[in-house]
């Protein structure tokens, strides 16, 4: 006890060497007997504690998946091949058609004696391929008609773990089969499909009706066997990967005209996906050397995206107009690199340590706000009721 009569005991360690240490403690802590558990207190303290786990969870979660970067860059070297992979059923016999290959070069590719042709039925094609066997769901689409189905596929399939993982899952790049020929079937279609090589530069893919577009003597047709109703499969540039889906893909186009003429225009991307640092994707850009040796790496996915425009109409049944489907194609001089990241781990705790003590501190800021806001009300209801005895007004005396 000293003169006043309190304990000194109760406000601070006596002198030694263990209390000069103590000294040391930049967080002093405040004796037991100041403090007195609450039931607000323990509320607050599990609401903050929850709060902590789930900004913790989410972050980890972050950190986990890692964030999506877009980049566009220059494309480097000097690219000479450009493969066109193709799946395309036309309402014509296959004698009747002609496929070609014209680019800004001058050259002209017989694209018809290096893809495959195949016999087929429309009805069949129709019958097996635009419904899908439960429920009668539109597999293949008409280009006016974009359901919600087929946007978020597209949009799947612009993001690095979904395109890496479809390309692991389908490690087969071949076009599937086709449905087979039925006794009783009628053979008026022809679907041609496979993979071409070509100047990597502006051209133009078309198919057209024999006799029409090219000379060839003594092969032309009647206009009224002429129909170019077609349903693409696949029409995809570079690396074939059948699982990705492009906009053109899984599409149909009818008409009851004989001599139309539909147009399809697409700008191509060069488009790299790399699970990684930005520069695992970037040293496979400077040649088109090293773009091939990309398929022996297994986070990284070298494709094209392209988009597309159409226009279809009938024209006028004279020599200067030729009907068929023309796909005019144009190389984009950029290239675009998409990176799934993932931070440090020591950049994870600090945020994770940011995260707690914020959310700590605030807690405790608002916790003190609150118990301030409760003891004014409780002080202004005290006042209200000060004078108040049994239910009557007190005039300062007792009853």
């Amino acid at each position: 006890m000293n003169g006043f009569g309190l304990d000194e005991d109760a406000f601070g360690e006596k002198a030694g060497i263990r209390a000069g240490l103590k000294t040391f403690d930049a967080f002093p802590k405040t004796k037991p007997s100041y403090t007195s558990p609450t039931r607000r207190g323990g509320q607050w303290t599990v609401v903050v504690l929850i709060i902590c786990t789930i900004l913790s969870f989410s972050e980890l979660r972050t950190w986990f998946r890692g964030t999506e970067n877009h980049h566009f860059t220059v494309e480097k070297g000097v690219g000479h091949e450009l493969q066109l992979n193709m799946d395309i059923v036309v309402h014509m016999p296959c004698e009747s058609l002609r496929v070609n290959v014209q680019d800004a070069a001058g050259d002209r590719i017989l694209a018809g004696e290096l893809l495959q042709k195949q016999d087929t039925s429309w009805k069949l094609w129709m019958d097996k391929r635009n419904y899908e066997k439960y429920g009668g769901v539109h597999e293949y689409q008409t280009l006016s008609h974009e359901d919600t189905g087929r946007l978020e596929a597209q949009e799947e399939d612009v993001h690095v773990r979904h395109v890496l993982g479809e390309v692991r899952k389908n490690s087969r790049r071949k076009f599937p089969k086709g449905p087979k020929l039925r006794r009783g079937d009628v053979v008026d279609s022809c679907r041609i499909f496979g993979s071409l090589e070509g100047n990597k530069v502006q051209g133009d893919f078309h198919i057209t009706a024999r006799g029409h577009g090219y000379q060839d003597f003594g092969a032309h047709l009647d206009h009224g066997t002429f129909n170019f109703s077609h349903m693409i499969t696949e029409l995809s540039f570079g690396p074939h990967y059948p699982s990705l889906l492009n906009p053109l893909d899984k599409t149909i186009s009818t008409t009851e005209d004989h001599y139309y003429k539909y147009q399809y225009y697409v700008s191509i991307v060069p488009t790299v996906y790399s699970k990684g640092n930005r520069a695992v994707a970037d040293k496979y850009t400077n040649s088109p050397q090293a773009l091939k040796a990309m398929s022996r790496d297994k986070d990284v996915v070298f494709t094209n995206q392209y988009a597309v425009t159409s226009q279809s109409h009938t024209i006028p049944e004279n020599p200067y107009y030729v009907p068929g489907i023309f796909f005019k194609y144009n190389i984009e001089p950029i290239m675009l690199l998409v990176s799934e990241e993932r931070g440090s781990f020591l950049g994870l705790m600090v945020r994770l340590i940011n995260t707690a003590s914020g959310v700590l501190v605030t807690g405790g800021w608002l916790y003190q706000l609150s118990g301030w806001l409760v003891e004014v009300v409780s002080r202004r209801r005290a006042r209200k009721s000060e004078g108040v005895l049994n239910g009557k007004i007190s005039h300062g005396e007792d009853e």
